[in-house]
Formats: C-alpha cells, sequence, structure tokens
C-alpha cells in the first residue's frame, strides 16, 4: 500500500469519495504509523508499555482534541478524524483509543460541558499533549447501567467531596487531569479533577490480555475535596457522558476497519509468498475465497463508516446509526482477523504478524463504548419502539 493509495483492499475505488484535504490526513497519519509505530509496536505490546514518547508527536500532528473548534484544536472535519483513526488502529488499538480517551472522552468533557475557565486552562495544554487527560465513568459494578453508579460528590460549603472508585479507566495513571462523574443531590454531575489532588489515586491494571500496548486503571476516590468551580456547568444527567461516549464510539467505526485492513493486508501478502504444494498459498481456492470475503467486509466497512461521518459533518446523524457502525465494524473486524490468521497458519501467532494482537485489542473495543448487547438493543428499540433493557 503506498503512502496515499488505495489499500489492496479496495475493490471499489474508495479514494474517489475523498477530498484532497482527506487523502492528506491519511497520508500523514499512515506515514507516522508506517514510520513510527509497527517496527515497534511487537516490542510495546509484549513488554506491556503505552510508548509516551509518540504523545508529543501525535499533538504535533493535530490529533488530540481534532475534530474540536478553538482553544489549539485542529477543528478537523468527522470524516478526517475517522481516516486518522483507521490509521492509528492500523497501527494497533491503543494508539487509537489513546487520541479517543484524550480527545472524544476527555477534552470532549471539557469542551461540551465545561466552563470557559475550564475550557481554557487546560483544552491548549490537552492539545498539544503536554496534559493527558481521563474520562471518569465506568465503575467496578456500573459498567453498562451507568445510571447506577455508586460514586458520590456531596456539598461541603462552598465544595465538592467525592468519594467512590471507576475502574477501566483509560490514562488515568498518565493524566493531569479528568472528568469524574459522580451522583450528586441534584443528580449526576461531571468534575474536572487534576490528578494531584489529595485523594485521587490511580493505579494500573495489569496483566491484561489485550489492549496491552494501552493503560487502563482502577481509581479510588477517598475524600477528594474539589472548589465549586470544578463542577461542569453546563449539563446534568447521563446526556453529558453520553455525549461524550457518542463522540467515541464513532472513531470505533473508523477504527476497527483500519485493525481488520493491517490483519488483511499482511495475509495477503503472506499468501503471495507462501509456497505450499509448489505454488503459492494464495493459487487456492479457498484462500481466495477467505480474501475475497474479509476484502468485501472491510469494503462495506469503509463505506459505512464514510456515510457515518459525512452525516455527522451534515448534522443530520441519528444516535441510534452510531450503533449501526460500532456494533457492525467491529463484530465483523474481529472475525477478519481471524480469518487472516488462518491464511498465516502457525506463523500467524508470532508477534511478527498483527492479526492476533488486533484480534485481541478488538475483544476489548468490542466491550468499551457499549456493548454488543447494548447497541443490539438500542437498534431492537430503534426497530420496534419497545426498550427492552429498561
Amino acid at each position: 500500500m503506498t503512502l496515499n493509495g488505495p489499500s489492496p483492499a479496495d475493490l471499489i475505488d474508495f479514494d474517489e469519495l475523498l477530498t484532497p484535504e482527506e487523502l492528506q490526513t491519511r497520508a500523514t497519519v499512515r506515514n507516522f504509523v508506517n514510520e513510527t509505530i509497527k517496527s515497534n509496536i511487537a516490542g510495546w505490546y509484549d513488554e506491556a508499555r503505552f510508548p509516551v514518547e509518540i504523545i508529543p508527536e501525535l499533538g504535533r500532528m493535530g490529533l488530540l482534541g481534532m475534530h474540536l473548534k478553538g482553544y489549539g484544536c485542529a477543528g478537523r472535519s468527522a470524516v478526517e478524524y475517522g481516516l486518522a483513526g483507521a490509521e492509528l488502529e492500523a497501527g494497533d488499538s491503543g494508539l487509537r483509543t489513546f487520541v479517543s480517551v484524550q480527545g472524544s472522552l476527555a477534552m470532549s468533557a471539557i469542551y461540551k460541558h465545561g466552563s470557559e475557565e475550564h475550557k481554557q486552562e487546560w483544552l491548549p495544554q490537552m492539545a498539544t499533549g503536554e496534559a493527558i487527560g481521563f474520562f471518569g465513568l465506568t465503575e467496578p459494578t456500573a459498567g453498562s447501567d451507568p445510571a447506577s453508579m455508586k460514586t458520590f460528590a456531596r456539598r461541603d460549603g462552598d465544595d465538592w467531596v467525592l468519594n467512590g472508585s471507576k475502574r477501566w479507566i483509560g490514562l488515568a495513571s498518565l493524566a493531569k487531569v479528568g472528568v469524574i462523574w459522580a451522583q450528586t443531590d441534584e443528580g449526576i454531575r461531571g468534575f474536572v479533577v487534576p490528578t494531584d489532588t489529595p485523594g485521587f489515586k490511580a493505579t494500573p491494571i495489569a496483566p491484561k490480555m489485550s489492549m496491552r500496548a494501552s493503560v487502563q486503571c482502577d481509581i479510588e476516590l477517598t475524600d477528594v475535596r474539589l472548589p465549586g468551580s470544578a463542577v461542569l456547568p453546563e449539563v446534568r444527567g447521563l446526556k453529558g457522558p453520553f455525549s461524550c461516549l457518542n463522540e467515541a464510539r464513532y472513531g470505533i467505526l473508523w477504527g476497527a476497519m483500519g485493525a481488520a485492513r493491517d490483519a488483511f493486508e499482511d495475509a495477503l501478502a503472506y499468501s503471495q509468498e507462501r509456497i505450499q504444494f509448489d505454488k503459492p498459498i494464495a493459487a487456492f481456492q479457498l484462500t481466495q475465497k477467505k480474501l475475497v470475503d474479509m476484502a468485501l467486509e472491510i469494503n462495506k466497512g469503509f463505506l459505512l463508516a464514510l456515510h457515518v461521518g459525512r452525516k455527522k459533518d451534515a448534522g443530520t446523524l441519528k444516535l441510534h446509526q452510531i450503533s449501526v457502525g460500532k456494533l457492525n465494524n467491529v463484530r465483523e473486524a474481529i472475525e477478519i482477523c481471524r480469518e487472516a490468521r488462518t491464511i498465516l497458519g502457525g506463523n500467524g501467532i508470532s508477534a511478527e504478524h498483527p492479526a492476533m494482537r488486533h484480534a485481541a485489542n478488538l475483544e476489548s473495543v468490542r466491550t468499551y463504548e457499549g456493548t454488543d448487547e447494548v447497541h443490539t438493543l438500542i437498534l431492537g428499540q430503534q426497530l420496534t419502539g419497545i426498550a427492552a433493557y429498561r
């Protein structure tokens, strides 16, 4: 695949649907991934280490909060954000997840719901990567049902005091600031929490079998005292965190297809070089069927992502359409990565090839930002008018 050429999986001239600016964004991120990520990711994954040294470059490329406008953010389109996400996840899901947690969750929460003081203080340094952010919603007993969260913020004079715990919180041990969602006597509220606040503790979760080149944490909040100005003033209730989750879910549509494309391209190249029974295994009918089936789903997945992105840029996107993309593209991407591994045979379990790493990562992607079951029920409600999860 050339720096800005079509993927070998492209059977439909997909690039004809993209603008020159979109193609350039993709080329910039693809070049970064090819030069910096792909030669190192197997080692980072094996060491279970997120490469913090790449963060300044992500900031310089304008990838942190890239869809936000002002405050040092790049203000790029939803489609450009998606294309960038696909290229990052072709490197590794953990890289796209970093950009998503930073930009679509932590920065978006401050951008959408914070005070002007919050925005001025945090967004410029988060856009450069000087400050890393986290988004504290999920709890040990509140995953798909965030309304049941137990973290509570009580008023004490002009201050707020937070107590509780969060789990599977990306970047928290690396972060300088985060947004914690908590129950209050006024409903669920969001709070901007600097991580040097007394009583805040973030502990990386280990060992992990997935997302190893990424950081997820347990958070403990013990009498964390915040000034009254820490609360996000513009939102109450779950519509606050959900508005950010939908930004992150959108990025997954593209990212999952990036991982699938990378696994496919590796398997295709291998099939053309691996000789068995005096010919490359690409010459066998069963191998060609596998390659065709994978390529078809990659083409359909990218078309779906682009359609959703165009609607998002036009302001006509309906929320259930994000669930269509998240459910379909992650589910298909996992199957593509597993099928790619079969073409690689026993060599497919080696870190030299990306398929098993992508498949393992996608099991996490399949779960976070709404499980298959949650998105299925969202779509079931859209079709029937009945909310089966209530």
